[in-house]
């Protein structure tokens, strides 16, 4: 190879097929660069909220464990998980105490608000956890598909290009065309961070929902076990 070979060669690369590249080209960049700026906003700021709910469950559930009678000074009432599904099962007892069926708790009626109550509680948690989910899939999968496109773009314009100027050897031929594999390479690594954040998202939220399932659950049994007994 010939020093001035050598120099064209070097003078290759990322910069300079941004430099290189037409509208088409740099749109595709920026597509690919707002969906690793949006992947990487919705991970930081859920592992943030993970984080927070986490502690706030910790304080909520020293707190259950002591069997409390009453909502009052509940850690984290409105940023738990588990402490927003009791405020909202005790808000729907609460409006009953002050109706007409406050003398038959363990009634029918009032069994089944509670037990709409939870579901639509546990609907919303649902709905918190999965918040960004979609976004992290439709990235990883439309991600590798930008990338190749523009790569696509690239070989087209820089085969035109040779074409044009009459020089078809492969030295001229494989630099603009490692040049367009750029694109295949940025998409693959906008992707492969969204993969992997909405798989792990997806299991934490299916383990968060299982919990939040079960303490439901032996709420509404305590709650009714109670008025059973008190009816009885």
């Amino acid at each position: 190879m010939s020093p001035t070979e050598s120099a064209e060669v070097s003078q290759l690369g990322f910069s300079h097929f941004l430099a290189q590249a037409d509208g088409v080209s740099i749109f595709l960049f920026v597509v690919l660069l707002l969906m690793s700026i949006c992947t990487w906003a919705i991970v930081l700021t859920k592992l943030r909220a993970r984080i927070r709910i986490k502690k706030r469950r910790q304080d909520f559930e020293a707190w259950w464990a002591a069997k409390p009678e009453a909502l009052d000074a509940v850690p984290g009432l409105t940023e738990s998980d588990f402490g927003r599904l009791l405020g909202d099962a005790h808000h729907t007892l609460d409006l009953f105490k002050a109706g007409e069926q406050a003398a038959h708790p363990e009634s029918t009626q009032v069994q089944e608000a509670l037990s709409r109550t939870i579901q639509q509680s546990l609907d919303l948690e649902s709905s918190r956890l999965e918040s960004g989910q979609t976004a992290l899939a439709s990235i990883a999968s439309c991600a590798p598909f930008v990338g190749l496109f523009g790569t696509v773009w690239g070989i087209y314009h820089a085969l035109l290009s040779l074409g044009a100027s009459g020089q078809s050897t492969l030295d001229q031929v494989a630099g603009p065309v490692g040049e367009a594999l750029i694109m295949t390479a940025l998409g693959l690594a906008v992707a492969i961070p969204a993969a992997m954040a909405f798989n792990l998202f997806q299991r934490q939220s299916r383990v968060t929902l299982a919990q939040l399932e079960r303490f439901a659950h032996d709420f509404y049994v305590q709650f009714t076990a109670k008025h059973r007994f008190q009816g009885e």
